[in-house]
């Protein structure tokens, strides 16, 4: 018999291919609450066919945390536990018992594992911690977009690790980030003060090629007095860095990626990024220096700042390179023998590891 009575919670808008994979992932609650914010495809038959109750709302003006609000307004109040996920999201089996195992009565909130990004073999690429597993009182949803469960309950706020809970996010490409930007000015405009929103904005221009605007923003981020968080920081040095590159300030890029190590000297993130720049200036000696320091970080942290280009061939790829261009081909034969065997399929590398064997050989005879 089940200890808790839970229940899966989430928004969707014409993702009907996601339905079936989805609904087998969240068949372990004991109901699946959906808010359908005006699909246009049979996303509300299928999910109300396999067994979800879906209500139907509109949100206008779209604001994400409105919608999730909603969404949670759903779930019954006897509810125990609330699960809130995204149809391109999916648990890995057994996730109900490990819930059950850790949580008490008096729990708020369980975090647990989630998989932003996944590589080609299925394994992580970009793993965070996550917390969107909460009581059914005490939560409110906030800010327009990047929404944040807050929680607003009596007494402090009780979490537990729920070992085990793993969720891997399946991302649909085609969707369009084209709503973010203006949701994330005006959420900046609410609370100007908040350093969440100031850092995704200010990222959010990287995106968008506004280096300036980017430069500025995270610049104000960082002087805020609640960004304290080193990881987050460094990666908005990271982004003033390659804003400032794609603006042809050379030296401020090189001065930012240093900055950005001294923040978070246990990340990689900052020492490839510069060596990936050092690369496109042909700056060798410092896409060797570069390379060198990111490889002697062994473990990945597990925030979501990291990228995946920290941790696949890519620092080997760079060092390769870099040593062959300094004559250190002994070297750069290493590197490239590291870098192919985490893509051994790459042509490009294939043929890079052939060019420093052959030049190696010819320097012999």
């Amino acid at each position: 018999m089940n200890k808790y009575k839970i229940c899966v919670y989430a928004i969707c808008k014409n993702e009907e291919k996601f339905v079936d994979r989805w609904m087998d992932s969240m068949s372990e609650a004991d109901l699946i609450v959906v808010t359908d914010t005006g699909s246009e495809d049979n996303t509300v038959e299928k999910l109300r066919q396999r067994g979800a109750i879906v209500y139907v709302e509109e949100v206008k003006p779209w604001r994400f945390d409105v919608a999730r609000n909603i969404s949670l307004s759903h779930v019954p109040e006897d509810v125990d536990i609330c699960v809130c996920t995204d149809l391109d999201e999916v648990f890995e089996k057994g996730w109900r018992a490990h819930i059950e195992r850790v949580w008490t009565p008096d729990t708020h909130t369980g975090k647990y594992i989630f998989n932003w990004s996944l590589k080609a073999d299925g394994t992580p690429d970009v793993q965070v911690p996550y917390s969107k597993i909460h009581s059914r009182h005490g939560f409110i949803w906030k800010y327009p977009v990047h929404e944040w469960l807050c929680y607003v309950g009596e007494g402090p706020q009780k979490m537990v690790f729920l070992e085990g809970v793993v969720l891997n996010h399946y991302p649909d490409s085609s969707k369009s980030r084209s709503s973010y930007l203006p949701l994330l000015e005006m959420a900046v405009k609410e609370d100007p003060t908040g350093d969440r929103v100031s850092y995704y904005l200010g990222r959010e221009y990287m995106y968008k090629g506004m280096w300036d605007k980017c430069i500025a923003e995270l610049k104000r981020y960082l002087a805020l007095p609640t960004a304290v968080w080193k990881e987050e920081r460094c990666a908005a040095m990271r982004w003033i860095a390659h804003s400032s590159y794609k603006l042809g300030k050379i030296q401020d890029a090189y001065g930012w990626y240093f900055r950005a190590i001294a923040e978070a000297p246990h990340m990689r993130d900052p020492y490839v990024e510069c060596a990936k720049m050092a690369y496109l200036l042909k700056d060798w000696p410092m896409a060797f220096l570069m390379v060198e320091e990111a490889l002697k970080i062994k473990e990945k942290s597990k925030v979501y700042t990291n990228m995946g280009y920290a941790w696949d061939h890519t620092p080997h790829d760079l060092g390769a390179i870099a040593c062959y261009w300094l004559g250190m081909y002994e070297r750069a034969l290493a590197h490239a023998k590291a870098a192919l065997e985490k893509r051994p399929d790459d042509k490009r590398l294939q043929n890079n590891l052939a060019l420093i064997e052959e030049k190696l050989k010819s320097c012999q005879q």
